[in-house]
This record gives C-alpha cells, structure tokens and sequence, in this order.
C-alpha cells in the first residue's frame, strides 16, 4: 500500500490567514454601528412629529444615543488592529 502524500500548510501562514479573517469580522460591527445611529436619529424625528414641545429634551438624549452607538463603532476598529498586530 502506497501512502499518500498530504500537502500541509505552513502554521505561520494559516495563522496570518486566521487574523485577517478576524479582522474583517471584527469590522462587521461599524455596519451594526451605521444602522444603530440611523435609528436614533429617525427616533428623535418622530419624537419631534409627536411633541414638538419636548424637541430641546429630546435633541440631549439623541445626541447621548449617537455619542454610545459611535463609541461602539470606535471599538470595531480598534479590536480589528488588536487582532492584527498584538496577537
């Protein structure tokens, strides 16, 4: 019986393989982030339609909504270059 002769790839090169493909996970998260600021603006909007009166309150919050939601979208970048260079 004649065996086989199985190509292997290098470690090295499957691990580079493996952080580029987290790294690009990892940016998945600033498409969640973009629809996540679209809805507290389109919230804030209809929240003024409503109550016009409460426009000023309404107009802090969002910004608070926007201002975490961005920081969410800081993160995925910062974790991709993690996962690039540290690891």
């Amino acid at each position: 019986m004649k065996k086989r002769s199985v190509s292997r790839i290098p470690p090295l090169f499957m691990l580079e393989s493996a952080k580029l493909i987290g790294a690009g996970a990892a940016t998945i998260a600033s498409a969640g982030a973009a629809v996540g600021i679209g809805n507290v603006f389109s919230s804030l909007i209809h929240s003024v339609a409503r109550n016009p009166s409460l426009a000023k309150q309404s107009f802090g919050y969002a910004i608070l909504g926007f201002a975490l939601t961005e920081a969410i979208a800081l993160f995925a970048p910062m974790m991709a270059f993690l996962i690039l260079f540290v690891f």
